[in-house]
């Protein structure tokens, strides 16, 4: 992935794929993305959505957005360990002057571990 920030690189590696305006992120997880119990820690998964939600919003509006999240719920569905595959499926549901809207699941070894809802605003914006 280009342009990722310091943080992205620590999370990372991150890989990206992308198709038109769809952008899918995965990650290949390793030992420093588990908790204390082999199984990934959850802020792990909550920054992958929130990531992909992002770059896929950026994809979407291009760099005429300049959205940035203002809300974000992440609901567990399951879990995943070192050795597994991650990877977002994001569907922008709506995309305003000032908000938009975008869901995204996490997929690790076939089944939707995480369901994260996001609402982003667009910088410079006030109320």
């Amino acid at each position: 992935m280009e342009k990722l920030s310091p943080f992205n690189t620590l999370v990372g590696p991150l890989y990206e794929r992308r198709d038109g305006e769809t952008v899918s992120i995965g990650l290949q997880l390793e030992e420093k993305h588990t908790n204390s119990r082999g199984k990934c820690h959850g802020g792990v998964l909550a920054t992958l959505a929130d990531l992909a939600l992002g770059y896929a919003m950026l994809a979407k509006t291009g760099d005429r957005g300049g959205f940035v999240t203002a809300h974000l719920a992440v609901d567990y569905a399951g879990a995943c360990r070192a050795g597994d595959w991650v990877e977002s499926q994001v569907e922008i549901q709506r995309v305003g002057s000032r908000l938009a809207f975008a869901n995204c699941y996490l997929v690790a070894n076939g089944a939707r571990i995480v369901r994260a809802s996001a609402i982003f605003a667009r910088e410079g914006q006030r109320e």
